[in-house]
This record gives structure tokens, sequence and C-alpha cells, in this order.
């Protein structure tokens, strides 16, 4: 594959793994997600999930969009100001505007970006994901998070675990159920990072607008495909960070995370983050 300057790109399928077939016929979260965010690329199936949620929490738009402005904040903080050159962006989901690579190369032209993803629709998207500066790298990689031991190893061949990385899991750990562990599997990513690096996480919360989120994961649930979605409050959240040092202002809503003053979010968003670093 090649960007659009002709330049070279890798694509790197997880080892021992088939691509996965493309389902139309269930929704996805990366469709659903993308059209919450006023993106193209959904179908039928997940405009009709998209609603239902929309119907029984109709501040999920706007929670979606807090966190998007989330992830171009705490990226721009670790790349202009921590001196962060390296991404892995787990559950990366569909390209869209201010996606890792950009805010990142756009503070610091030669950082290098890993997306992670297992939807094939953004597979077929990479080519626009893809698109590096000159200076720095940007790659896909196709596998599962469970699987992290594929993900390090592919993903070593554009970044340097032996310097600091950002480990960016947004929006991705719900789709983990506590039987696969999703502590284990955070730990066992940022284990394999060098010291000084980062781990910035968002995820659903299952305290906030409780009735309201109750309902929308139900009726997602019932139309989504794979496991079915978990909401986690905030106690469940913070656990994640166990081991590493918490930047202020903590573990608190996206649109609490060192807000721009002139850019104010909603008064609520339904999703818990934060930003660590690993001592």
């Amino acid at each position: 594959m090649s960007d659009p300057q002709g330049k070279l790109v890798p694509v790197f399928p997880a080892r021992g793994q088939a691509p996965p077939e493309l389902d139309t016929g269930r929704a996805h979260s990366a469709r659903v997600y993308d059209y919450w965010l006023g993106g193209k690329d959904n179908f039928a199936v997940d405009r009709d999930a998209a609603d239902q949620a929309i119907a029984a929490n109709p501040g999920i738009v706007a929670d979606v969009r807090a966190n998007r402005a989330f992830l171009a904040r705490a990226v721009r903080h670790l790349a202009a100001d921590c001196g962060i050159g390296q991404f892995l962006d787990i559950g990366t989901g569909l390209p869209t505007a201010s996606n890792t690579h950009q805010v990142a190369q756009s503070a610091a032209a030669a950082a290098r970006v890993v997306y992670v993803d297992n939807d094939p629709i953004v597979l077929a998207h990479a080519r626009a994901l893809l698109a590096s500066t000159p200076e720095g790298a940007t790659a896909y990689l196709e596998a599962d998070l469970r699987d992290t031991a594929a993900i390090l190893e592919a993903a070593a061949e554009t970044l340097d675990f032996a310097r600091p990385a950002a480990l960016m899991l947004l929006i991705i750990l719900h789709l983990i159920p506590d039987s696969d562990d999703p502590y284990r599997i955070v730990a066992d990513l940022v284990r394999a990072l060098a010291p000084g690096s980062y781990l910035v996480l968002a995820h659903p919360a299952s305290d906030i607008r409780a009735a309201a989120m109750a309902e929308m994961t139900r009726r997602v649930n019932r139309r989504l495909a794979g496991p079915p979605a978990i909401m986690r409050d905030r106690a469940a959240v913070t656990r994640f960070f166990d081991g590493l040092e918490l930047l202020e202002p903590g573990v608190v809503q996206p649109q609490q995370w060192r807000p721009e003053a002139d850019a104010p979010g909603p008064a609520q968003v339904t999703a818990w983050c934060g930003v660590a670093r690993k001592p």
C-alpha cells in the first residue's frame, strides 16, 4: 500500500489471523461511532443502532464529540509539552477529523503513529488514515486488542519501545468483558512501554446519567456484532491507571480534562478519562 505521496506504508496483518469478514447484518461499534461523529462510512443497521442509542440517551452525540476533543488535547499536550513522538492508538475507528497522527505531527512533524483496529471497513480506509508527514511515519495494524503480543511485535516495526511512547485506549475497553480481564490487557501493554511513557484512556461511564446509559447500552447490545458493551464506573476506570502517575486533573469527564477556555464542552459527558505517566 502507498500513501497519496507514493510512499510505501506498512499494513500489518495480525499473526495467525485471517482477515475478518465484513458483516453488514449487525451493527459495528466503529461504524456507530462514525455516525455519531457525522461520518458517512456506516450502514443502515449501524444508523438504526445509533438512533436507538440517541433515543435512549440524547446527549450521546455531544458526548462522543467531547471525547474526540479530549483526544486532540491529550495528544497535543504529550507531543508539544512532554516530548512524546510515538503513539500506539488501539481501537482507532474510522478516519475523522483530528486523528492522532494529524494532531501529533502538527506539534512534532517527525512523530510516529501506529493505529490498531480489527474492523475491515477501517482497513479499507487506511489509505486516507495513513497519510503522514514526510518526516514522520504512520502505520496501520489489523489486530484485536486481546492479542497484545501480536500488536506489540508488529508495532515495533514502526515504534521504538525502548523510548517513551503514548498508548491510546479511547472508548474501546468497554468492548472487553470482565471474563477477558481488561486490566491484564492494559497492564501487559503498559509493561512493554519504556519509563516516561503515557497511557491515555477514556471509557463510557455507568455512573453518569446512569438510567439513560443503561437503557442505551441495552438497546445497542441487541444490535451490536461481537461481545456486548459494558459500561464501568469511575472507580473501575481509575483502576486501569494502577501503578501510574495520573496527570492533573486526574480521572474526570472528557470535557473537564484541561479544557480550552474558548471551547466549552457540555455540562456532562457520559465517560471517564485520564492521562497517566509510567514512572
